[in-house]
């Protein structure tokens, strides 16, 4: 009997989901939409689903199947609304949905002159509890920032089970105070289990759907503007944070996600501000906000939602901008951070999850953009690099010192002619490769050796140089051309100007982690030639290949020593023979 029962209820209550599911799908595709899916809800939000879920929690009263064994009970889908309202609102908007939902269960089954008897009250009190206790799982996952589980199915469908387990308990606790707990058991068994199982089954179903039309939603708008920004933004190459390539993407950005403002920073300032506040946000200036540090110190998207935490302008306490989205433009290759991309609403207005999905797909194209403009610049310092290191290494002036030099020492030492030759030799070689832009230690200090050799013996005996390379390091990566220009530089503008003996000391060590090499010659005249000429290149390429820790340094003690460093990330490397010169 009971079979059959339960059988004749749960084909009509899955006919009822699938109705639902219908008018859920259906209200997917209404501008209402939004505030189903958005985890910062306003009051209007909040006004919405309760009118649209109580009105699930009267229809599926409407459309509920009578039990054989009492006329004041029904087999319902009511608690598909009051547990989706709470869900999706929290626990005061789930309240009150139960509450509606509740109330019309009543008024619906009783007449004017009929009484309310205990199972009207233990329909309205679980209902009411049912909207309740799904708003307290909203509450919690929200406060915990757990609120993807939210939209997950299988998650949502034990968590609707537990609420259907805890209003079959009220129901039979209120037939124990009423002293009919034998037919409220009987009512359980023939109604209870069909709701049981439809019931959760329809509430996943119908977040299953929201999930997917939330994501299908999200992922169309973005990409279609994050689109429209890419060919927009096309013409300026970034290859490294500037004021006006910042200002000119920021506003092409506020254009397009006509959020309340957009702000772009390096590691240390603003550098760009369109849109509100940008009479006292000031591009330039260091940056204020403490979220946007602890988003370049963590390389973490941090999101001020505007209703659950306020945004606070710490510039103008009167900055009408309330809710931010701060997301870290990441150097994934280096593991740094270059800088964020903010997005601003107004107080007036609250964040929707599509401008957080978005501004993640910006901040996206910035990274890859700054990178591939990094690149492209790289290459082009490559080249134009090697053009100038030809143009002053491959001159007439050199080559006819050389040559003097080798002819010279040809009658007495045509030995040492020949091996200085073979120096030559190999020195333009070098010098005339190109395809690649990384060497190792090793052949860049063969490189240097081809060069000294031609110099040691043009100097004579005016001229030392003392190596300390570890063999241990010989086979670190570092750019093409990084060591032999800043020697040249030692000799050309060190060494040559003094009347006694010139040292020059080549050394490296790795220290916390960097590897460092040092150039350093006796005579302390080598001033300011880092930052121009070939030493400002070397020291672009290096950072931006390694990141902004990294390039060359130098100290100077006049009349005494020049020193510099170049800094570069240390690669471990196989051992090899200890080098000599």
């Amino acid at each position: 009997m009971h079979d059959l029962l339960f059988v004749e209820h749960i084909i009509p209550l899955l006919q009822h989901v699938l109705v639902f599911l219908g008018l859920a799908y259906l209200f997917t595709k209404t501008p209402v939409f939004t505030a189903l899916v958005n985890n910062s809800l306003t009051l209007p939000d909040k006004a919405i689903i309760y009118l649209v879920f109580s009105g699930f929690c009267i229809l599926g009263t409407s459309l509920s199947e009578l039990s054989v064994q009492s006329e004041d009970a029904i087999a319902n889908t009511r608690a598909i609304g009051a547990i989706l309202g709470g869900l999706l609102g929290g626990p005061v908007v789930g309240f009150f949905v139960g509450l509606t939902g509740g109330l019309y269960r009543v008024w619906s089954m009783t007449g004017i002159d009929d009484p309310i008897i205990y199972i009207d009250l233990a329909c309205a009190t679980a209902t009411t509890y049912e909207g309740l206790a799904a708003g307290l799982v909203h509450y919690y996952l929200t406060r915990k920032g757990k609120t993807e589980a939210l939209f997950s199915p299988r998650f949502i469908w034990l968590v609707a089970l537990a609420i259907g387990l805890g209003q079959a308990v009220i129901f039979l606790l209120f037939g124990w105070a009423a002293d009919d707990i034998e037919s409220a058991w009987q009512l359980q068994k023939e109604v209870g289990l069909p709701m049981l199982l439809a019931n959760p089954a329809g509430v996943a179903l119908i977040m299953y759907m929201i999930r997917e039309q939330k994501r299908v939603c999200d992922e169309l708008s973005s990409h279609s503007t994050a689109w429209r920004i890419a060919n927009k933004t096309a013409g300026i190459m970034l290859t490294r944070f500037s004021q006006e390539s910042s200002q000119k993407i920021a506003e092409i950005i506020h254009q397009e996600t006509r959020v309340g403002a957009v702000a772009i920073t390096d590691r240390e300032r603003l550098l760009a501000f369109t849109g509100e506040g940008e009479a006292h946000h000031q591009p330039g200036s260091l940056i204020s906000s403490q979220e946007t540090l602890k988003a370049i110190d963590k390389n973490r998207v941090i999101f001020i939602d505007g209703v659950k935490k306020r945004y606070q302008c710490r510039i103008d306490p009167a900055c009408k901008l309330g809710s931010a989205l701060i997301i870290p433009l990441s150097d994934e290759a280096n593991n740094e951070v270059m800088g964020t991309i903010k997005l601003y609403d107004t107080k007036q207005k609250v964040f929707r999850t599509i401008n957080k999905t978005l501004g993640k797909r910006v901040a996206q194209l910035l990274s890859s953009r700054i990178l591939t403009g990094r690149y492209e610049h790289q290459r082009e310092l490559r080249i134009e690099d090697q053009y100038k290191l030809l143009t002053a290494q491959v001159n007439p002036h050199f080559l006819y010192n050389a040559l003097t030099t080798i002819s010279h020492i040809t009658a007495n030492q045509p030995e040492r002619a020949q091996d200085l030759l073979h120096h030559l030799s190999d020195f333009f070689r070098k010098s005339l490769e190109n395809g690649r832009d990384i060497t190792t230690l090793r052949e860049e200090l063969k490189h240097v050796e081809s060069y000294l050799k031609i110099e040691e013996a043009r100097f004579e005996d005016r001229l030392h140089v003392r190596f300390d390379i570890p063999d241990a390091i010989l086979n670190q990566e570092l750019p093409v051309f990084t060591l032999q220009p800043i020697v040249e530089n030692a000799i050309k503008h060190g060494v040559s100007e003094l009347l006694g003996v010139g040292i020059v000391k080549i050394s490296g060590v790795v220290s916390n982690g960097d590897l460092v090499l040092t150039i350093e010659d006796n005579a302390g005249l080598y001033v300011d030639k880092i930052h121009s000429g070939i030493g400002l290149k070397i020291d672009e390429r290096i950072k931006m290949r390694y990141g902004q820790r990294y390039g060359v340094s130098m100290m100077c003690e006049p009349n005494q020593w020049t020193r510099v460093l170049i800094r570069l990330p240390h690669h471990e490397g196989q051992t090899s023979k200890i080098l000599s010169f």
